[in-house]
């Protein structure tokens, strides 16, 4: 994303969610977890509903958009009317802050021109920290496209895109976020390695989402609201802290054939 669009995106989100979301509390020690989606954990998520994270947001984040499917998760976004908005759609994000370590999901991703799926870590102004996040986001301006980004307080421009297949199909992706080092993998293939520099630093929520814009559109083209419904399945997501070995047999780090130590 530009950088001129992200602040005024981060400006918007940082209000809606200081007015909205819960507080969060320190990361601790012992963190690591797998949720298979049997149900929503309430003590794990917070589910966003009743707000947009600004003018650039054509839906309404509301907890009817969210639910478990057959053991997924389903987030979804659609031309049911909520409140001021035409559309509604879907936020789920983690009570408590993770800290180094390897975050990871199965997720079959939906495409749509004006809409963004994604998985994130996030930290900043509404819990009165600097802005700190890593991200996976889903696009698709011209056709299907990853963006993943990370960002700290000086430098926003971090993005690097790779054009995905339209296929339906459910995939795992994960990055691991060490002090001096982020790496992002798709199926256990490592497509982004980023070493050195200044890093995120600061532990940080889980956030799941799908929503859509009308003004973004530089970035992710006009929604089309004809195009609705959409839905984001997520089959499992998983946080394994740095420093422990393979977690959870779907993990990354227990995959044969990839060396997460080189």
């Amino acid at each position: 994303m530009k950088s001129y669009r992200r602040q005024a995106f981060l400006s918007a989100v940082a209000l809606a969610v200081c007015l909205a979301a819960p507080s969060a509390v320190a990361a601790q020690e012992d963190t690591s977890f797998f949720d298979p989606f049997d149900r929503i954990d309430s003590d794990r998520w917070f589910i966003s509903s009743g707000w947009a994270n600004g003018d650039h947001q054509s839906c309404l984040w509301h907890r009817d958009r969210v639910a478990i499917e057959d053991g997924k998760l389903l987030l979804s976004l659609t031309a049911d009317a909520k409140e001021d908005h035409d559309l509604s759609c879907s936020e789920i994000q983690t009570r408590a802050r993770f800290g180094y370590g390897t975050y990871e999901a199965r997720m079959k991703v939906p495409y749509a021109r004006g809409m963004n799926a994604n998985l994130f870590t996030f930290i900043g102004a509404p819990q009165e920290r600097p802005h700190n996040e890593i991200d996976f986001e889903f696009i698709a301006p011209q056709e299907p496209t990853l963006q993943t980004n990370f960002h700290i307080p000086t430098n926003s421009k971090n993005e690097d895109l790779l054009p995905m297949p339209d296929d339906g199909a459910f995939r795992n992706f994960a990055f691991i976020w060490e002090p001096d080092r982020i790496r992002w993998y798709i199926d256990g293939e490592l497509i982004r390695d980023q070493r050195g520099g200044v890093l995120p630093d600061d532990p940080k929520k889980i956030y799941l989402s799908l929503w859509s814009t009308e003004t973004l559109v530089e970035w992710m083209g006009r929604f089309d609201p004809a195009s609705a419904p959409q839905t984001l399945e997520v089959d499992w997501l998983g946080y394994t802290e740095l420093g422990t070995d393979c977690a959870f047999e779907q993990s990354v780090l227990c995959r044969d054939g990839v060396d997460v130590a080189q």
